[in-house]
């Protein structure tokens, strides 16, 4: 069986990409499609000596540092790409990779990780946060979303079957493509972690610090509380901004490697938690590091975390939100020290291994190749 996998750009490796590492690991035979490759020659274990077919804006000028800029022009690129005489394409999209045409013989299977954000239901945000909520290029934006938009919903027509990485990807693929997908939850490298360290009294919380990820509203509780201390890793546009609000009983380490985050996952009482997430990685990787979550009980978080078991859902994005989970959450402690157990929190985290993508995935496409055969 020849095998094509189309990702949307190779240009970090976060969540998306160690899915395609899974993705690659089942199917070893696999070629890979992208609209651009930017990752270091060699890095990355699973892209060695793999053939690795980009597009056209690869070498666009300014693509390395600006790709994003090439959007409009990526739905072009991407229909571009000849498959055929590939039996299986697996595409692994959150923007454009569904939408390659594929052979009619073929088999067109996405992993959704959600449909495009920025040209549906984040449009308005998008455009704020670009500084383009009003004038002429505005206009300009809201008609090329437009188009987006359609091509979007078009594109989604050719998959055979979606994959969700969550229930709440499953709605959001049916409201905007009107289409049903299987859910299969992404898969966590859960056996790195260990969970029966000691606990100590600090929260924890990790991200990238962009605006979503509300880590605002984190640093405003702890602060409103300095009786609570909060270890804060990560890096982005808005740290400097989080420092200077941030009181003296919050510690802000910046950019911290693997090994420093998952020390701290297993020494942390809790991990904190207030994006609004299709998924969520870290809070199951915390679970798995024996760590309870607290966090915003809306989107992935929702299904990774078993509310009053495993960590609280925080009933609204906001700070006094968060402190009233937060003195929910120790009150419960003391009265009951085995509460909220490194156990419960490991066991849970068991259920996103990586083994168990794999079986769930490679069934499942098993299964619909056998049906499309059964057809012919």
């Amino acid at each position: 069986m020849k095998v094509a996998i189309v990702h949307d750009w190779l240009t970090t490796w976060a969540g998306a990409e160690k899915a395609l590492a899974e993705l690659l690991a089942c199917y070893p035979q696999a070629e890979i499609f992208t609209t651009v490759n930017f990752l270091p020659k060699g890095e990355i274990p699973c892209l060695v000596g793999r053939a690795i077919h980009t597009s056209f804006i690869q070498k666009l000028p300014g693509a390395k540092k600006h790709y994003r800029r090439y959007l409009p022009l990526m739905p072009l690129a991407i229909e571009q790409f000849d498959l055929k005489g590939f039996d299986l394409i697996l595409s692994s999209s959150h923007a454009v990779a569904k939408g390659v045409i594929s052979d009619p013989g073929a088999l067109h299977i996405c992993y959704c990780y959600s449909p495009m954000r920025y040209a549906w239901d984040m449009q308005h945000q998008y455009l704020r946060q670009s500084g383009n909520a009003q004038g002429l290029v505005s206009w300009l934006m809201r008609w090329q979303l437009h188009r987006l938009r359609q091509w979007d919903y078009i594109s989604a027509q050719r998959v055979d079957h979606f994959i969700a990485i969550s229930h709440y990807i499953e709605r959001r693929i049916e409201t905007f493509y009107r289409r049903e997908a299987a859910v299969i939850y992404p898969p966590v490298a859960v056996e790195k972690f260990r969970h029966d360290r000691p606990r100590e009294a600090f929260y924890l919380t990790a991200s990238r610090m962009v605006p979503y990820k509300r880590i605002d509203l984190i640093v405003e509780a702890f602060t409103q509380t300095p009786e609570r201390q909060l270890v804060v890793i990560g890096d982005g546009p808005d740290f400097k901004q989080l420092k200077e609000k941030a009181g003296p009983n919050i510690t802000l380490l910046g950019f911290q490697p693997d090994s420093v985050l998952i020390d701290y996952l297993e020494r942390a009482q809790a991990f904190i938690f207030m994006a609004e997430e299709d998924f969520g990685i870290l809070p199951v990787e915390a679970q798995a590091a024996g760590a309870p979550v607290i966090g915003y009980g809306v989107g992935g978080l929702k299904e990774t975390i078993v509310n009053g078991v495993t960590g609280l859902h925080v009933a609204e994005q906001s700070a006094s939100a968060l402190l009233t989970s937060l003195a929910h959450f120790e009150t419960r402690r003391q009265e009951d020290p085995t509460a909220y157990a490194p156990e419960a929190c490991a066991q849970q985290a068991k259920h996103f291994e990586r083994s168990v993508f794999s079986n769930e995935i490679t069934t499942f496409i098993a299964q619909k190749r056998q049906e499309q055969m059964a057809k012919i």
